[in-house]
């Protein structure tokens, strides 16, 4: 599902009630299935302006169970994408989901590199204000300069990602 528009708009509390509404849904669809549901991405930083879109992580053991959650969120109405160029994480769509929020979905193993970069990465912004005022406001006017071209948006974030990620020791 491909950005149409670059929406970026101040913290809003409710993206955590959000979140608490899809993790709970998402509790019930996989049962004992997964390990954990992380909310990540911007959204889930405290003050941090974003995409109002939530970011979810649904986090299993291992590529063994990976079957079993797929059949349960493709019967929750989800449908899976692949993993969309990026290693171990399974990319899920939905076509319409009446009462939550928008929201990205990602199925990650436990070990995966890029669940450890979700979870480093909003950590860090979590606890470092400087750090997340900035990446904030670049967010800002890189959705102002780049409205239509979601591309452009994310390469004028890069570099600030970049500086996080090696501060983050990743």
């Amino acid at each position: 599902m491909k950005t149409k528009r670059v929406i970026v708009v101040p913290y809003d509390p409710k993206w955590n009630e959000e979140f608490q509404k899809l993790k709970s849904y998402l509790e019930k669809a996989l049962e004992n299935s997964i390990v954990a549901i992380e909310h990540v991405g911007s959204t889930s930083v405290e003050g941090l302006s974003a995409k109002p879109i939530i970011d979810i992580d649904v986090i299993i053991e291992s590529y063994d169970r990976f079957e079993d959650v797929k059949s349960r969120l493709e019967s929750s109405g989800y449908y899976h994408e692949g993993d969309l160029g990026i290693k171990d994480r399974e990319a899920f769509a939905y076509s319409e989901k009446q009462g939550v929020m928008e929201h990205h979905l990602y199925v990650c193993p436990r070990n995966s590199n890029e669940l450890k970069r979700h979870i480093a990465f909003r950590d860090y912004l979590r606890a470092h204000k400087e750090d997340k005022k900035k990446y904030s406001e670049i967010k800002l006017q890189a959705a102002i300069k780049y409205p239509t071209d979601i591309d452009h948006y994310m390469e004028a974030k890069n570099p600030c990602i970049a500086e996080i990620y090696k501060k983050c020791g990743l």
